[in-house]
């Protein structure tokens, strides 16, 4: 069914459910919580929807279809009536109420602008306040410039001031999509899209790096078959493995002192930059 007709369907439902007494709600929260009974959990939710689409017309000026925000304040509502505790002696109303809240704001930040907000306590507030406080504030002074009213919004929402001049410039103006055309002078269908800068490498250099790298290792490959049987085990050691053996480490294994370790490992460092330089003349392009 689609989402529409779903909201339709349970504004419907909701002008024909009776409302409930105390005892009675208390009762039906009763039979859900210790039965899981599915009829006393529909008898309560149905009384309820009047509440759902209360709660939603307060959220109607964010300019999604109330359909839409129905349906979300009923997954609310089932959400606190899965959560509820009957034997706290509060009305399902009054708890449910911040439930069909959360759900509808949450609906609200992820379906409002097709850049996507945050969705932290922080930015939920910033968001669902930042119009009221902003117009009170103005209110008291309108003089107030705009770094001492993003001061105070930050101070009263407990964001930052760039959230809130970042939240206030998307709030002021429309999304704008980067599939947009821009005017030019030559009349060319160029998009908002072919300005914008990567900083990821192109294909081609990409390609390029891979050959690149395929040929030196080919080279070094190559190279290495001048280096005695020590020697290779030095540069495998020190240079071609992940984790580097230390000087003192191979010294032990070799059972050689450290420092001899290290003349063998430069002597076998300079054997290979002869050879591949002999061999590969191209390779001082690439080094």
């Amino acid at each position: 069914m689609h989402q529409e007709s779903i909201g339709k369907s349970l504004a419907r439902a909701a002008s024909k459910a009776p409302y409930l007494e105390r005892e009675h709600e208390h009762e039906l929260a009763v039979r859900w919580l210790e039965k899981q009974d599915q009829e006393a959990l529909h008898q309560l939710t149905s009384a309820h929807m009047r509440l759902v689409i209360a709660v939603a017309s307060k959220f109607r000026r964010y300019g999604l279809p109330m359909s839409d925000l129905v349906q979300e304040g009923h997954v609310g509502l089932l959400e606190a009536a899965a959560r509820f505790d009957p034997h706290r002696e509060v009305r399902f109303s009054t708890y449910a109420t911040w439930w069909i809240r959360a759900s509808i704001q949450d609906h609200i930040l992820r379906n409002w602008s097709i850049v996507r907000g945050g969705t932290s306590s922080g930015q939920k507030s910033l968001f669902f306040n930042l119009r009221r406080l902003r117009a009170q504030i103005t209110k008291l002074d309108r003089n107030i410039n705009s770094h001492e009213l993003y001061q105070e919004l930050s101070k009263a929402i407990g964001v930052s001031q760039k959230d809130v001049a970042t939240m206030d410039a998307r709030l002021g103006g429309p999304d704008i999509s980067l599939n947009a055309p821009v005017v030019s002078d030559d009349d060319s269908s160029t998009e908002r899209q072919d300005f914008l800068l990567s900083e990821t490498p192109l294909p081609d250099d990409n390609v390029s790096e891979i050959i690149d790298g395929e040929r030196r290792t080919q080279w070094l490959q190559s190279a290495l078959g001048v280096l005695n049987e020590r020697e290779l085990r030095i540069i495998n050691s020190r240079r071609l493995s992940e984790k580097g053996a230390t000087l003192e480490e191979l010294g032990n294994e070799l059972g050689i002192s450290k420092e001899r370790v290290r003349q063998l490992e430069n002597r076998a460092l300079k054997k290979l930059e002869t050879t591949l330089i002999a061999e590969n003349p191209e390779i001082t392009q690439l080094i």
